[in-house]
């Protein structure tokens, strides 16, 4: 599943199995009191996750004075029904998106790549086919998912089609030609429509601008200098570092499978993090420490997202890599979400970095849309109320 809780695999998971309360933990002995508030609503918000039927459940919270705020719940595990880790690792999927926006912009701001720049100008010939034409897309418009490029990755269809094929290894190239045997979703410019492939071509112009793999230009540029020393690109590596809960979920049966390890389809898909690194990460990018004025500018310019999207994030926009969403008390926040391989991410930032919120899942609920927009609702009411705070 490529980020929409409505491509998502159900997971069905019963209270019974999930039991206890959220644990809490905090950068001291004990809250502020000013901070006790946001804290019983961030555990409570964690709680109400795991009682829809979410097997695990991570937050974290980082307040203006830098406090950090942790609620857990539900397990990590089924078998042994081991506490959710504070710090676990977890796959971003399309968060990543984020990252690599950034480095993409961090490239205009130096002057080697534009916006306005062609598909075709860094990818002579590679965009060809059932009216797919590299020639029309731009950079700005494959950040922005207005490239029309479509959308045809491999998926797990079946517990038998995981076992067989988990640790397939699929290469850009290879998702490339997936996506060229179909046309296009509509004219470059013309409309809003979340494409994975469209920052698939960005990884690869990426790497044909500056010499260098995509993921080690993120290395160097964005988790190095940040010290995100629990994000990492596993490459062809299936497992995940400790700690981490496992991730689960069903597929012709209700009965929940282990699918924790595997190799993600999606490259970008596939990084490794953290709920610390990523609060880290968004923080400095709205703090503008990653980018300069200009580039950040260009990246929170929105648009209205696209129908299929409207109704799982309404009154949302997008910008280069980024979701601009309404907070509950007033305002926007910033975001980017991420669904594959039995996680789930979501996350929010103020509009001056200062408060930040990053929630890990380790499962999805219901195979019907409105299950999707159930869980998605849930995580919405836990950034709203952690970005809001006492307001």
């Amino acid at each position: 599943m490529r980020f929409s809780l409505l491509r998502a695999t159900v997971v069905v998971a019963t209270l019974a199995t999930l039991g206890g309360a959220a644990t809490v933990v905090a950068g001291s002995a004990g809250p502020e009191p000013t901070h006790r508030q946001d804290l019983e609503r961030l555990r409570g918000d964690a709680d109400a996750l795991t009682a829809l039927g979410v097997t695990g459940v991570q937050a974290r919270l980082v307040l203006p004075d830098g406090t950090s705020q942790v609620a857990t719940s539900g397990v990590a595990d089924l078998p042994g029904k081991r506490p959710v880790p504070p710090d676990g690792h977890f796959r971003i999927a399309s968060t990543a998106k984020s990252f690599v926006a950034v480095v993409a912009l961090q490239l205009v701001g130096e002057g080697r790549l534009g916006l306005d720049d062609t598909v075709e100008r860094w990818l002579p010939g590679l965009v060809r086919g059932n009216g797919n034409d590299g020639r029309r897309i731009t950079v700005r418009q494959l950040l922005q998912h207005t490239s029309g490029m479509p959308d045809d990755f491999p998926d797990h269809a079946s517990a038998e089609d995981y076992r067989r094929h988990r640790d397939d290894v699929h290469t850009p190239e290879s998702l490339l030609a997936r996506a060229l045997k179909h046309p296009p979703a509509f004219p470059p410019g013309t409309a809003w429509r979340y494409s994975s492939t469209g920052f698939v071509l960005v990884d690869l112009i990426i790497e044909r601008v500056t010499g260098r793999p995509w993921h080690e230009e993120v290395s160097s540029r964005i988790i190095k200098p940040l010290r995100l020393t629990g994000t990492s690109w596993p490459g062809r590596t299936p497992t995940l570092p400790e700690p981490h809960a496992r991730a689960y979920q069903p597929f012709e049966t209700p009965t929940l499978v282990d699918v924790t390890d595997q190799i993600v389809a999606d490259p970008e898909g596939a990084i490794i993090s953290t709920t610390r690194d990523l609060n880290t990460f968004f923080r400095a990018l709205l703090g503008g420490r990653l980018l300069r004025p200009a580039q950040l500018a260009e990246m929170t310019r929105t648009m209205p997202i696209g129908p299929d999207f409207a109704e799982l994030l309404p009154d949302t926009r997008y910008g280069l890599g980024l979701f601009e969403r309404p907070l509950p008390c007033g305002g926007t926040y910033w975001s980017h979400g991420g669904g594959d391989g039995g996680y789930l991410t979501d996350s929010g930032v103020t509009a001056d970095g200062r408060r930040s919120v990053v929630v890990s899942m380790s499962s999805v609920l219901g195979r019907a849309p409105e299950d999707h927009i159930r869980q998605q609702r849930a995580m919405d009411t836990l950034v709203g109320n952690a970005l809001c705070g006492g307001e």
